[in-house]
């Protein structure tokens, strides 16, 4: 008689946690009017960003995220869009990471990235209606409003050398990932706010502030929970900008991609917008207290 595979079967409790929040995250769109869309997961272009290498598909490519194609619908007259979706990046692995997991991503048209922070809030309000969350022996509050600290301010206060200075050394993300974000959203989430423009492709400007983007990243207790920014709509901005983010690519080594000619032909009749893409697995670790994201899927790579 074969055995049962203990290992699987263990996640049940979890995986029946993981159902039910990702029915609740669509009862909380649907109910605010939001459109649950399906776009396709092979494409012949992502945008080419320079620490995202994305994953062949016979002459194209599995897609890193789904905002070209959603972001083409609002180009079409679309108004609020969410969408949960299988993304792939190559080689994503390790304790918060896997090469295939799990976006939620959502759009909406006249507004920017202040209203995301203030949807991001609520949506966790009605997912932890409690308002805490018990993390490794801690407790994380999660009542509004939730704490808004700028990229510059973040460095000053937490890295070994400022802001301007890790952007000349290229060492930002290593910055960032090794001596900034452990200390963020430790007792309430954080906003980490406005963002270089250099590091924010997909961004508009902040008015006023060219050097700024309207962008931020949410973090609780020190793990990035999601991207979202104010869309950039100029399309030949756009394309500047992702052809620097390619000349970055190819001069680094890294496969050549071509341009989203749709997506750059169809954004001149984008309106303003803003969208935010927030990573699945990783709530759902924070939900159910789980300690690496294999827990809170049925199988990794790994199981196959």
């Amino acid at each position: 008689m074969n055995e049962a595979n203990w290992a699987l079967a263990r996640k049940r409790r979890t995986l029946t946690e993981r159902a039910q929040i990702i029915q609740d995250i669509r009862n909380f769109f649907i109910n605010r009017g939001y459109l649950e869309v399906e776009t396709p997961h092979r494409i012949p272009a992502n945008a080419p960003e320079p620490h995202i290498d994305a994953v062949a598909s016979g002459g194209w490519t599995l897609h890193t995220s789904p905002e070209l194609a959603m972001k083409r619908l609002l180009a079409a007259g679309y108004e609020q869009l969410f969408q949960i979706c299988r993304v792939w990046r190559g080689g994503e692995r390790g304790q918060y990471h896997l090469p295939e997991f799990t976006l939620l991503e959502w759009y909406r048209i006249d507004i920017d990235y202040h209203s995301l922070m203030n949807e991001c809030m609520e949506l966790l309000f009605v997912l932890v209606p409690e308002g805490k969350l018990y993390r490794d022996g801690h407790t994380i509050d999660l009542s509004m409003p939730w704490e808004k600290l700028t990229v510059t301010k973040a460095f000053a206060k937490f890295a070994s050398m400022e802001l301007n200075e890790a952007l000349a050394a290229d060492c930002f993300d290593e910055i960032l990932t090794t001596e900034v974000e452990p200390h963020l959203g430790k007792n309430r989430p954080t906003f980490l706010t406005e963002y270089p423009t250099s590091l924010a492709a997909l961004a508009r400007t902040k008015p006023g502030e060219p050097h700024v983007a309207e962008r931020f990243e949410l973090y609780i207790d020190g793990l990035e929970l999601a991207n979202a920014f104010s869309e950039l709509i100029d399309p030949h901005e756009q394309r500047s900008r992702f052809e620097a983010d390619e000349e970055t690519r190819r001069d680094s080594g890294k496969t050549p991609y071509p341009l989203p000619e749709k997506f750059l032909t169809e954004l001149a009749t984008m309106p303003e917008a803003a969208g935010i893409a927030l990573g699945l697995d990783r709530l759902i670790m924070l939900l159910t207290d789980s300690v690496k994201i294999d827990d809170v899927v049925a199988f990794t790579d790994e199981d196959l």
